[in-house]
């Protein structure tokens, strides 16, 4: 390298080895070497010299990326919805992000150098901060603290907080950084959506309630003729006693007048009053028999038709079956015939007027495809168990489920009826009742047979205990 890149330096003139005094020869060695030598030192300075030039290249790169990684981190930390705040180990900030700057409406600048506690709104919360700053000291975990901060107009706002120690490169305490959520507006939109839920369920009840009001509705011409029968044998009945009545007045009415003894005896035998008292009691009997027939058929409709409570009892699943099929027969008025070959009861947790309401749904259902095809219906009922779960199955002799229809048979106010002639809610209502059951209602058109197939599928009681349903009265 030419000596001129030594920043303008001259190297100082050599000696002459033959005024030293010294042999041509050896002054001609004497020469070489030095020139050797300084030629090093020039190749060696130069080295320091690119290095030089490379470290500060290396060096401002690296200022670059470390001003690009605090822009990152700036950009993080203003961007947080949270608040931030960093202590030192007495509590006192050192810094704060734009979220908690615009919540108590004082700049980063203001708050540094000035204790937390005067963010706080009651004592309660400085106790808390005073206790956590002291145990961070001697912990590495975090902690969850609720807070109450004061914000730009003094007023106090909720903070779900979250204190962590700050620890340095040598493991040493630093400090404490805080990371809060305000939960004013979060604790409001959990009051709404709550609020919301319970109207969806409420609109839910009255849903299922509005569709089991329509059932019942189909069955008033039965339940008047299931009702005609007990009322018509009690009031006859009480025709009888009212003769009766008539008869007793007019034996007592002699009896007390102290007529004679021939003469009570012509009149007992007229009107008959060993025949009547020998027949009261079956009279009484049977008046008895018939009020408390038409008072069972009233209490299952007002079961069927009230509210269900939420609470779950254990219910026979067979006993339901049966009480769905008795006010099916009598709400319809073409016949059909059930085929049940086994019934054994079978214990499921849940209620007992839900679950008719399902059964109805599907055997009206049932009924209905199978009136479209001119024949003479009927039904195959099973009920079978598992281990854990019971199994209800109702299969028709109908035309079955066109495949485009299968995926779609329990979405609400989805119908192949006719106008007028379905809601498309019957369906989907017993899907949301089976589901809130724990169990499943599935629909596939049967293997063999051909027909649609309907199965519920339901968890087994735990234990048995006394069913909501009420008492059978006859199918006849």
């Amino acid at each position: 390298m030419a000596p001129e890149r030594l920043s303008g330096k001259s190297l100082p003139r050599e000696s002459d080895p033959q005024e030293a005094g010294l042999p041509e020869d050896e002054a001609h060695s004497q020469s070489a070497v030095d020139e050797a030598v300084w030629m090093d030192v020039i190749q060696k300075m130069d080295e320091v010299y690119s290095q030089l030039i490379e470290d500060e290249v290396e060096l401002e790169k690296k200022n670059a990326e470390l001003e690009q990684s605090q822009q990152f981190v700036f950009s993080v930390i203003s961007a947080m919805s949270d608040v931030l705040v960093v202590c030192d180990a007495h509590g006192r900030i050192e810094q704060t992000n734009a979220a908690l700057n615009d919540l108590v409406g004082r700049s980063e600048e203001a708050l540094r150098g000035t204790p937390l506690v005067d963010l706080l709104a009651d004592a309660d919360s400085v106790e808390r901060v005073r206790q956590v700053l002291m145990q961070t000291r001697a912990q590495r975990s975090g902690q969850v603290l609720e807070l109450q901060l004061l914000d730009a107009s003094g007023a106090s706002v909720p903070v779900d907080a979250n204190c962590t120690p700050r620890i340095d490169h040598n493991g040493r305490h630093v400090g404490t950084v805080l990371v809060g959520r305000p939960t004013a507006e979060l604790k409001r939109a959990y009051q709404e959506l709550r609020s919301a839920h319970e109207a969806l369920k409420r609109a839910q009840q009255q849903l299922i309630h509005s569709e089991k009001m329509a059932s019942l509705g189909r069955l008033v011409a039965g339940v008047a003729h299931e009702l005609n029968n007990p009322i018509s044998f009690v009031l006859g009945n009480v025709h009888a006693l009212d003769r009766y009545t008539q008869r007793l007045r007019t034996y007592l009415e002699a009896v007390h007048a102290q007529e004679p003894p021939a003469q009570l005896e012509a009149m007992r035998k007229k009107l008959r009053i060993d025949h009547m008292l020998a027949d009261l009691p079956s009279l009484i009997e049977g008046t008895m028999e018939g009020a408390q027939r038409t008072t069972d058929i009233v209490n299952g409709l007002k079961r069927f038709s009230a509210m269900d409570p939420d609470a779950r009892v254990s219910v026979d699943l067979a006993e339901v079956a049966e009480r769905a099929i008795h006010w099916i027969h009598k709400g319809v008025t073409t016949a059909f015939e059930v085929h049940w070959d086994e019934r054994t009861p079978c214990q499921v947790s849940g209620s007992g007027g839900q679950l008719q309401q399902v059964m109805m749904n599907l055997l009206q259902n049932a009924l209905d495809a199978v009136a479209s095809t001119q024949q003479m219906p009927e039904l195959h009922v099973s009920i079978t168990k598992s281990q854990t779960h019971a199994f209800f199955t109702l299969r028709d002799n109908g035309p079955g489920i066109a495949d485009v229809h299968l995926s779609r048979i329990f979405d609400p106010f989805f119908t192949t009826k006719p106008v007028g002639k379905g809601t498309g809610l019957g369906l989907s209502i017993s899907y949301g009742i089976v589901e809130q059951h724990g169990g499943t209602l599935s629909a596939r058109n049967a293997p063999q047979g051909g027909g649609a197939e309907f199965v519920i599928e339901l968890p087994l009681a735990p234990t048995a205990t006394p069913t909501d349903m009420p008492t059978s009265t006859s199918t006849d």
